[in-house]
């Protein structure tokens, strides 16, 4: 398991189908701020994407659209078509989850999945926090996987099967990497900040965080990890606080306590079994080092987690 594929897997990040929206000209749609990231990806037609802010987009056929911030946005035929609210032309279909939203009464044109996509709070390492505020991959971009997902994606919806509900969900979370493959493969610029995701194509980074994350329980030094991928000390520490903006050793420990919440979350575990786990020779040293990165004693932690699941 390389870093990327060890934080999805932890980070709970799952994605789940909105709408699939069935449009004929004119149309447009407009969608509230939501706490989670907003995506779109159009398989017929066309749209105008507006959000405050940002110049409008043209969105043509297998384009892809990621709102990490969940912003508020119109989806439309034109940039200046009038938009109809979401909640209400939802509300007035009675639109189940996954659901088909019809927009316009003509032929149908314009045909897109509206999907949203939300992370574990218990896991303070950002994912998609770190993106830009509108995500756009037109088709010219795709690779071939997100090319063979989006055809999938559209075989799916044009003749539903039994189980699509779940396929169109699983091809939803397959994007995410495919969206993620591309954004990191990119490149850097000035505008993006040193972080472990922009960190993970680079040659001493990129190692050095897949050590880290498939094998969180290793006592790691700076020293071993620097043998384990063959360069030096100094070219390790110096690449890694650059490239991911901070130590390995603060980011081992930030790693070891978003493991060790959703441990005590979602188990009964106790706090000794979970130090140890993660490398700890102490419970007492793994209670003083989640106490300081949470700002709340691990059994307490594990109290409030489990009351605010329960009420939610």
């Amino acid at each position: 398991m390389d870093a990327l594929a060890a934080v999805l897997a932890v980070a709970g990040v799952r994605g789940a189908i909105a709408a699939t929206v069935n449009a004929a000209e004119p149309w447009g749609l407009s969608l509230d701020a939501v706490p989670r990231a907003a995506f779109h990806a159009v398989t017929d037609g066309t749209a105008w994407l507006r959000v405050r802010g940002e110049p409008g987009i043209r969105l043509m056929p297998g384009d892809l659209v990621l709102l990490p911030a969940g912003a508020a946005h119109t989806l439309a035929s034109g940039p200046g078509a009038h938009a109809q609210p979401w909640d209400r032309l939802a509300a007035g279909q009675a639109l189940a989850p996954g659901g088909e939203l019809t927009v316009g009464t003509g032929t149908v044109q314009t045909r897109i999945l509206c999907a949203s996509y939300h992370q574990d709070p218990a896991v303070t390492l950002p994912l998609l926090t770190l993106l830009p505020d509108v995500l756009h991959i037109p088709a010219s971009r795709a690779n071939p996987g997100l090319d063979a997902t989006l055809r999938l994606l559209a075989s799916e919806l044009g003749q539903p099967q039994p189980g699509a509900a779940a396929v169109l969900n699983r091809l939803v979370d397959i994007l995410l990497v495919q969206i993620l493959r591309i954004w990191t493969a990119s490149g850097t610029s000035p505008a993006r900040p040193a972080s472990w995701l922009t960190a993970l194509t680079d040659p001493i980074a990129g190692p050095a965080l897949a050590l880290l994350h498939t094998q969180p329980e290793r006592p790691w030094t700076v020293d071993a990890m620097a043998a384990g991928i063959g360069v030096s000390r100094a070219t390790l520490a110096r690449r890694f606080a650059a490239k991911v903006g901070q130590s390995p050793a603060a980011y081992l420990t930030r790693w070891r306590m978003d493991l060790a919440a959703q441990r005590l979350r979602d188990t009964d575990d106790t706090a000794g079994a979970i130090a140890r786990s993660l490398g700890y020779t102490s419970e007492y040293a793994f209670n003083r080092a989640f106490t300081r990165q949470r700002r709340t004693p691990p059994g307490r932690y594990r109290a409030q987690a489990r009351s605010a699941s329960t009420s939610g």
